[in-house]
């Protein structure tokens, strides 16, 4: 954006400059002719006075002229404080399959380009996926033995001369996958791989849409998903095209979704099979969820192939979308992957279209990214008349919005009023250009100022008495749940975690030593990751585990069991060396702290809030943390986590309200832990497994005050005692997983400070 405004505001400066300044340049364009002109002169008469005395004053009224331009000029700059300029008008029209009669004609595309140029259009979505086939010759269908039908009347690619001609008229091209995850059940696809497609629960494959009868390839699978990416990424670097734009069958119909596949992909991530009612509302947002998650790693691969390249959606109305499409597409538009939005309204009736235009979602998105209505232009079976299309787009252009056409045919060639009636009346709706250029394209971010991610129970590797999990990707890999740490800083994961995307190397083996005694050791890289469904806003540092054991003091840690290492991700901001936080890394107002929620003991998932907020720190009482020095290639500022005056009492012991303590909140550890430095704290206590009679309090005063009797049950109310002459503190305190029952906890590396807030 910022790019685009100083853009502008040259050519605001350029414009006030030559309206301002034309008559001085004038000015010292005379004093030049002049001056010459004087200095060729002889004076030979009484006025050879006036003519050397304007001679010489002519020089110094040129010296005036040129400094008076020279400083206006120098203030231009300020120009820069008026507000940036609107987006560009969307003025597009979609070439669809029932256009291909007259695209199939080079003269005819080229009368066409031209026509829509002349009348002010600035866009075209010609169609290159629908029915099952590609409209241009695709390698990756011809390997799979699909058939071409599309070619031009001289053999040409079609695709190509719509995309070459728009350009030389000056018309962004944007090829259109219509047909998106939708297909007919005959189709070569659908009868080469069946077991793509998805169903209903009673094992209907088929649905009725505007195209006819159709299945729906399974947009879980990823299979389909990697066909998808291909097909997309085909078109992209096959016609450097300027962008892709997928519409309302780059979802699922709501009823879809029970095939075995599915099933049992639902299953293995909750823990229970999907729900019979489609519309079960959980149901609905882990398929949306899903569909959400392919579109982020499509929109990053589209992205790094060509950044500018406009990632464009054309969807129904939300409420529509996203409970009966699962296609969640105000959340595409927040997560900054959406760069251009046309939200179909085909109605009839003025008032019903104005209701669907004047949506909140509608009025949000167009205040990020370049906003338009898909207006019905006609049907070969049902006409639309020109004052509709006149009223709609006048009722879009009043807020602001752009249009997009459907279809080509139906602007004039097929219509109810004569094809020169119906262009007057497009030169009328667009008197003046509106030229857009996708250089200014560059990558947006997420919009949230918040966002809460789900902290699962369970991880996906390996079994854990207690612990709360976030979903990521790493390197685009499958998402993984990994366990979250608030007592460890950086990501760590196995090697398999990591998927196909770029990883720059670093060559430095590093090794970490967990609480339990476990060290992780492995390489150093760095690449992009995706928490939940959020992207980083560039590469983080991961460690990649290739080997645990253990310390020879703790010869029964973790890596004793041989089970799987499920990853960590260290959140706190108290990194002795890299790998850092990788949460630093979030963009914008995301990466200034967040919150956990716990799940109060149950199975159901806790929950991760990113971002902080005045309103969700309400509540929140606030302990310091101590700010520590920088470290390098560590980015903000450093805390130590631990919070001092903490106070302890621990039934047996002499530790009685001792407030010279320190402690750490830590989801990473399963029970809680006192640690004293003396044995003359610990009283008669021994180091082992507290009991019953030993009741211990940690607590800060005003802040929070924690009390339990210690048990048996791991994660719950497990206590240990430690004493330790080696300890770095008389007393430490490590409340484990927990504390997190009972308390929200806030961590905010902005203003060095932890927060709790009782759930009570």
């Amino acid at each position: 954006m910022t790019t685009q405004f100083w853009g502008k505001t040259i050519e605001i400066n350029a414009t006030l400059t030559n309206l301002l300044f034309k008559p001085i340049r004038r000015g010292l364009l005379l004093c030049r002719s002049k001056l010459r002109k004087a200095s060729g002169r002889v004076a030979a008469s009484s006025g050879q006075g006036w003519w050397l005395l304007r001679k010489r004053m002519l020089p110094f009224l040129c010296l005036i002229s040129f400094l008076a331009v020279l400083l206006l000029n120098t203030f231009a700059p300020a120009i820069a404080q008026l507000p940036p300029q609107p987006r560009q008008e969307i003025r597009g029209v979609w070439l669809s399959g029932n256009d291909f009669s007259v695209f199939r004609n080079r003269s005819k595309v080229q009368a066409a380009m031209s026509q829509l140029r002349q009348l002010n259009f600035n866009t075209v979505y010609p169609v290159v996926w629908n029915d099952g086939y590609t409209h241009y010759p695709s390698a990756i269908m011809q390997k799979k033995g699909i058939p071409f039908f599309f070619k031009g009347t001289d053999g040409q690619d079609v695709i190509a001369d719509i995309i070459s001609q728009a350009r030389r008229e000056g018309l962004l091209a944007i090829p259109w996958f219509e047909f998106g995850f939708m297909v007919p059940l005959t189709s070569e696809l659908a009868s080469q791989h069946p077991d793509w497609l998805t169903q209903k629960r009673d094992g209907t494959q088929t649905s009725i849409s505007a195209a006819g009868e159709v299945a729906w390839l399974n947009p879980f699978h990823p299979e389909v998903q990697k066909l998808i990416t291909e097909l997309v990424m085909e078109v992209i670097t096959q016609y450097d095209a300027d962008g892709v734009q997928f519409d309302d069958h780059m979802s699922l119909p709501v009823d879809f979704g029970y095939d075995k596949y599915t099933i049992n992909l639902y299953t293995q991530e909750t823990g229970n099979p999907p729900p019979p009612n489609p519309q079960a509302q959980a149901w609905i947002k882990w398929r949306a969820d899903k569909i959400t998650a392919f579109m982020v790693h499509l929109h990053q691969t589209v992205k790094a192939r060509k950044p500018n390249a406009i990632f464009a959606v054309s969807p129904n109305y939300y409420d529509f979308a996203y409970k009966l499409q699962l296609q969640d597409w105000l959340n595409w538009v927040r997560l900054g992957i959406v760069d251009e939005l046309v939200m179909q309204v085909y109605r009839n009736d003025l008032e019903s279209f104005i209701a669907q235009i004047n949506r909140p979602e509608i009025l949000e998105t167009q205040k990020v990214i370049p906003t338009g209505i898909g207006i019905m232009a006609g049907l070969r079976n049902r006409p639309v008349s020109m004052p509709q299309i006149q009223s709609q787009v006048q009722a879009a252009q009043q807020r602001g919005l752009g249009s997009g056409f459907f279809y080509y045919e139906s602007l004039w060639d097929i219509a109810p009023e004569p094809a020169a009636q119906r262009q007057s009346a497009f030169a009328a709706l667009f008197p003046k250009p509106a030229l857009r250029d996708i250089s200014q394209n560059t990558p947006r971010k997420p919009t949230f100022e918040t966002i809460s991610l789900p902290l699962y129970p369970k991880p996906s590797l390996g079994q854990r008495v207690r612990g709360y999990f976030l979903e990521m990707a790493i390197a685009n890999g499958q998402p993984k749940r990994i366990l979250l740490d608030t007592g460890s800083a950086g990501l760590r994961v196995p090697k398999e975690f990591l998927g196909n995307a770029p990883i720059r190397r670093t060559g430095q083996n590093i090794k970490e030593v967990l609480s339990d005694g476990t060290i992780l050791e492995g390489e150093l890289v760095y690449t992009n990751v995706r928490f939940g469904l959020l992207p980083a806003a560039e590469p983080v540092p991961v460690q990649v585990v290739t080997s645990r054991q253990c310390i020879p003091q703790k010869p029964n840690c973790s890596a004793k069991s041989g089970a799987p290492f499920s990853g960590i991700i260290g959140v706190n901001y108290f990194e002795k060396s890299l790998p850092y936080n990788p949460l630093r890394k979030l963009p914008g107002n995301l990466s200034n702290g967040f919150i956990v929620m716990g799940n109060g003991g149950s199975n159901n998932n806790g929950s991760l809030i990113l971002g902080l907020t005045a309103n969700n720190q309400a509540g929140f009482k606030m302990a310091p943390w101590s700010k520590q020095s920088e470290i390098n290639g560590v980015p903000g500022n450093r805390w130590d986590s631990q919070l001092s005056k903490v106070c302890l009492t621990l039934a047996g012991s002499s530790a009685k309200n001792s407030c010279n303590g320190k402690m750490i909140t830590d989801t990473g550890t399963i029970n809680g832990l006192a640690e004293f430095k003396s044995a003359s704290t610990a009283g008669k206590l021994k180091p082992g497994v507290l009991r019953s009679a030993n009741a211990l309090k940690v607590a800060i005063n005003s802040i929070f005050d924690y009390s339990l009797v210690p048990g048996t049950r791991d994660g719950f109310n497990r206590w240990n005692l430690s004493i330790s002459s080696q300890a770095e503190l008389p007393i430490f305190v490590n409340t484990g997983i927990a504390f997190f029952d009972k308390y929200d906890v806030l961590f905010d590396p902005v203003n060095g400070r932890q927060g709790f807030r009782s759930r009570r």
